[in-house]
């Protein structure tokens, strides 16, 4: 029988998701020693991993070379799609925020706000359900910067600790939505390989639940 593949976000979700594998007490060692392999074996549990972007995660779900993906809410949020979202995993913890110039009140006058951002859709939904009208300006970059320049009146960016906006003159406006790494399943997947999947996370929610009795 091939192998269930899974899809990992390339960086702190990969290294996060690499250690409840090991707690599962799977043969993580090409993970590990990974060098620049993208497609990798876990032998003793029939499972062939894939390292991807975030939003290519997605992709491959949806278009079924994957079976499950782990990938942060985020990224859910943002690019949406077809498949089933099944587990919040509960690390990469952090949050979507509404971030401006320190001391400005927002929310003062009559006309449309412009927002900086790196994800228009989330920002398009957090102000449609205040019953808003704002202009989107899309940023690759540092988005801190468009305040401080007059681009924008605020930002809608992913915040840990908010260090950055400190130091930068902002603060915290009000919170949009929590982030944390979630498990997506393709719907093909789930009905032919079900019994399987489902065993995977049911491993995954017992090595969570000792991971957090054990805190």
């Amino acid at each position: 029988m091939k192998p269930i593949r899974i899809a990992l976000t390339k960086g702190r979700l990969e290294k996060d998701t690499t250690w409840l594998f090991e707690q599962m007490g799977l043969d993580c060692t090409e993970l590990l020693q990974k060098g620049r392999k993208l497609i990798l074996s876990i032998p003793n549990a029939g499972l062939e991993v894939v390292l991807a972007k975030a939003a290519d995660v997605i992709t491959y779900i949806e278009n079924g070379v994957c079976d499950l993906g782990v990938v942060g809410k985020d990224t859910i949020m943002e690019y949406g799609g077809s498949f089933f979202e099944v587990m919040d995993l509960g690390f990469g913890r952090c949050r979507f925020a509404l971030a401006g110039k320190k001391g400005v009140d927002f929310y003062a006058g009559y006309g449309e706000k412009t927002i900086a951002t790196k994800y228009p859709n989330v920002s398009r939904v957090f102000f449609k359900g205040k019953g808003m009208d704002i202009r989107v300006v899309r940023i690759e970059g540092s988005v801190e910067l468009a305040p401080l320049l007059g681009l924008a009146d605020g930002i809608v960016d992913i915040v840990e600790t908010g260090t950055t906006l400190r130091e930068n003159g902002l603060e915290v406006i009000e919170d949009v939505a929590p982030i944390s790494a979630r498990v997506i399943v393709n719907t093909v997947s789930m009905k032919l390989r079900k019994a399987e999947i489902e065993s995977l996370l049911h491993r995954m929610e017992q090595a969570l639940d000792l991971e957090n009795k054990g805190e």
